[in-house]
């Protein structure tokens, strides 16, 4: 099953999601995580890349009604030559919510 999720204004269809609360060692409230992996072609690498390198994110799950400033908590990705044409790369992703 899939789950759209926006980070800023890139529309990510996420398997694998996952939400919860974690304890944020220092901090007096807890934070929302969600954890999702996706699928990213030759053609979209760029975009993405340039996204994520930015790392402060607005991140709305629109069916979860969640939304929250996040930052990247883990990244991994299966492939790293996603220059040459027809490539796709599994991308897992972990983001936190941005606590001040």
């Amino acid at each position: 099953m899939e789950t759209i999720v926006w980070i800023d204004e890139k529309q990510i269809e996420a398997t694998d999601f996952n939400s919860e609360r974690v304890i944020v060692p220092g901090y007096a409230n807890d934070a929302q995580k969600i954890s999702l992996s996706f699928k990213v072609t030759s053609e979209e690498y760029h975009d993405v890349a340039v996204l994520l390198y930015k790392n402060d994110f607005l991140v709305r799950v629109p069916e979860m009604d969640l939304e929250f400033p996040a930052v990247i908590h883990n990244y991994a990705t299966d492939r790293t030559d996603l220059y040459q044409p027809g490539q796709v790369a599994d991308y897992y992703l972990e983001l936190r919510e941005k606590l001040d």
